[in-house]
């Protein structure tokens, strides 16, 4: 009964209307002002000033409003779940997700969410990072995908996965052909393809590298992996990168990775959702999955395990080009 009582009030607070929130809950204008009232008395607060046309909430009742608004919507979404709980799976899901997420990762896990519910439809948008943290903040996307995640005041971030760096080299360089893994101070006075300097991967790379007193040559720098990629294969130099993001490179033979004695740096992955927004069926099943698959079966088994800390410092990059990788 009094779950109900707080429906017909966010009804009526949300359409400015008694009569209207009265026929949507199937009761006459006088229940629906009677179970109202029946809240002021027991919260001893007035919750809607009747003396205005249009009427107005008080603070008391906005604050009110505002809380069970959720708890409605929450518990007729639950009572939806348990009912369908055996039913197939149906809606659309909205991702956001930076380039170097998206075009290397996200296809095995698409084909598996379809493969589980066809009737599902996940609509997947590759951005900027600031974007990604945009649209999540503007409640317009389900889910939003990122390298080193950030917590704002909208937006939860939570880490998804770590994913190790490692040495990437074209075929010719020397460092590809040692086998085993590569200790940093082994890159002193090598040219190095690195980030820009604004992007958070590249102070962690700073970082670790004069931890290890390994003196490069920067001679590139660029904002995306795939320009970095394209710069190793020429022989540019040699570089830093996530493993996933080189796998494919790899298995063709146009890259060599090694990976790093130790394991000392790894990039996190994380998923961002609007606080405050409760997802739908199929968004919930996609982030279970997501959850599910943070350790993807394809990792090759000779990556250590990583021991770091996770990092919630936010990256940016001072330019947005159609094609660049958020890293």
């Amino acid at each position: 009964m009094h779950l109900r009582s707080l429906k017909v009030f966010c009804d009526v607070v949300a359409r400015r209307s008694f009569s209207r929130a009265a026929d949507e809950n199937d009761i006459s204008q006088s229940g629906a002002s009677q179970l109202v009232h029946q809240l002021e008395e027991r919260l001893e607060v007035k919750l809607i000033d009747r003396s205005k046309r249009p009427f107005v909430l008080t603070p008391e009742g906005q604050t009110y409003y505002n809380g069970c608004r959720q708890v409605v919507r929450r518990y007729f979404e639950l009572e939806q779940e348990v009912r369908t709980l055996h039913e197939e799976v149906s809606g659309r899901v909205i991702v956001a997700s930076i380039y170097s997420v998206g075009l290397y990762q996200m296809n095995t896990l698409l084909k598996a969410f379809m493969g589980q519910h066809p009737r599902a439809n996940v609509q997947l948008e590759y951005h900027h990072p600031d974007r990604v943290y945009e649209l999540v903040e503007n409640d317009e996307v389900d889910l939003g995908l990122v390298s080193y995640p950030k917590v704002s005041r909208r937006v939860r971030a939570t880490v998804w996965r770590e994913e190790p760096m490692m040495l990437v080299a074209a075929p010719v360089h020397p460092l590809a052909r040692q086998q085993g893994c590569i200790r940093l101070e082994e890159l002193g006075g090598y040219d190095v393809v690195a980030f820009v300097r604004s992007l958070k991967i590249r102070r962690a790379i700073d970082r670790v590298l004069q931890d290890s007193g390994a003196h490069v040559n920067v001679v590139m720098e660029f904002d995306n992996i795939e320009t970095i990629k394209r710069a190793i294969e020429i022989d540019a130099g040699v570089s830093l990168l996530p493993e996933p993001t080189v796998r494919h490179e790899v298995q063709i033979g146009a890259l060599v990775a090694r990976p790093l004695a130790e394991q000392p740096l790894v990039r996190p992955l994380g998923i961002l959702q609007r606080k405050g927004r409760s997802l739908g069926p199929a968004a919930r099943r996609f982030l279970q999955l997501l959850r599910d698959r943070s350790a993807p079966a394809d990792d090759p088994p000779s990556v250590p395990r990583v021991r770091q800390r996770r990092s919630t410092s936010g990256e940016r990059t001072a330019a947005t080009k159609l094609h660049s990788v958020d890293v």
